[in-house]
């Protein structure tokens, strides 16, 4: 991808999760198990502004250290929620600086950048999903990871695969009791992020950068990632081809679709059917993942999950938290005690998957996995 003005001013300013490694907490942290993890922060916008003050400072064993972003308000912002923290506008500052950990909470398309110079700094890292926004950014963090310290945890906000419900759906699925899988169906019908205003011009772009192919990936890379990533998870795969269309009905701003619908195929002929859209339907919306079987079905979502069988009323399980809790509450015990992982590998992957489906979307034709992955592995 050509460097965007958008990428300029940001940089130029800035200047599989049950698989653990398990390693002596001294030799990860320097320190005793019951100390404190002191965290920077890449990224104060709408996921670091959020995740950072209910979710990782909700962690009795962790201080959030500093935090960097390039606009003044959201340090403003950050000060008033973190007294003690140094704030910065240059993010190499957080990456030499003597904390344990970082969050990369930046726009998608610095996502590579960013996770490629943690990397080198050898800190433990949490990362926003996607991985990138385009194929070579998939394979820059595919590097990177092979290249990571194995003393170190690298995890990526896919929260779905940390989620409790979630892996006790996923259970069920792989358990066999249900039966072999047949099909699987997802969608992300629901409305999509609002657009921002009050600022200047020259900063439209990076302030709304979600609406922007080339600093987004579109909805397909950013937002319905998340859904890819947990069929992969499931079946412990990916698509092997694509095809696929996407339109704008709805939204007048940015360059992206704000609907689409997409059928992937796996190597063993299994059809994963998707839709997606960023416009409300009063009374109705669908994030969810559905997985047809032999003897019944499994529906699974960020509320919980339903089982289906032959015989019986269907199991339904209520999820009544944000599982994003999960997600940073094992990465901060993880690093504090050697519980390790490298989701760089998966990530990596799932958010290829996505790239392979936008450019079918956009192009109008079948796209192959091959074609993208350029015989690389991306198994850990």
């Amino acid at each position: 991808m050509t460097t965007s003005p958008a990428r300029r001013q940001f940089a130029g300013a800035a200047a599989a999760a049950a698989a653990f490694t398990i390693v002596k907490p001294q030799s990860v942290r320097g320190s005793q198990a019951n100390s404190s993890v002191s965290l920077g922060v890449i990224g104060f916008g709408n996921r670091g502004g959020h995740v950072t003050p209910n979710h990782f400072a909700k962690h009795e064993f962790l201080r959030v250290a500093a935090v960097c972003d390039i606009y003044d308000d959201k340090l403003e912002d950050a000060r008033k929620k973190f007294s003690g923290a140094k704030l910065v506008k240059n993010y190499k500052e957080i990456l030499s600086g003597d904390y344990d950990a970082v969050y990369i909470a930046t726009p998608a398309y610095l996502h590579p950048e960013h996770f490629e110079a943690a990397v080198a700094s050898r800190k433990h890292i949490f990362m926003e999903k996607p991985a990138a926004v385009d194929a070579e950014g998939c394979h820059r963090v595919l590097r990177a990871a092979r290249k990571a310290d194995k003393s170190k945890r690298i995890t990526v906000d896919f929260q779905q695969r940390y989620g409790k419900d979630y892996r006790k759906a996923r259970q069920v699925v792989k358990s066999g009791e249900v039966g072999e899988l047949k099909m699987v169906r997802a969608a992300w019908i629901g409305g999509g992020p609002p657009l921002k205003s009050g600022h200047a011009q020259s900063e439209e772009r990076v302030r709304n950068w979600f609406f922007y192919r080339e600093l987004s990936g579109d909805m397909l890379i950013e937002q319905d990632c998340h859904n890819i990533d947990v069929v992969n998870w499931f079946t412990e795969r990916h698509p092997v081809k694509v095809s696929g269309y996407g339109s704008r009905k709805v939204r007048m701003y940015g360059d992206i679709f704000d609907n689409l619908a997409c059928t992937f195929q796996f190597d063993d002929g299994l059809v994963f059917s998707y839709s997606a859209n960023q416009f409300k339907a009063p009374g109705f919306s669908d994030i969810s993942e559905t997985f047809l079987c032999e003897k019944g079905a499994v529906n699974v979502s960020r509320k919980g999950y339903t089982v289906w069988r032959e015989k019986g009323a269907p199991e339904v399980v209520q999820t009544a938290y944000d599982i994003t809790r999960d997600a940073v509450f094992e990465f901060v015990d993880g690093v504090r005690e050697g519980k390790l992982e490298n989701a760089g590998f998966h990530a990596a992957s799932s958010t290829l998957t996505a790239v392979m489906a936008l450019e079918a979307c956009v192009k109008g034709k079948e796209v192959t996995w091959d074609k993208l992955a350029k015989g690389q592995s991306f198994e850990a």
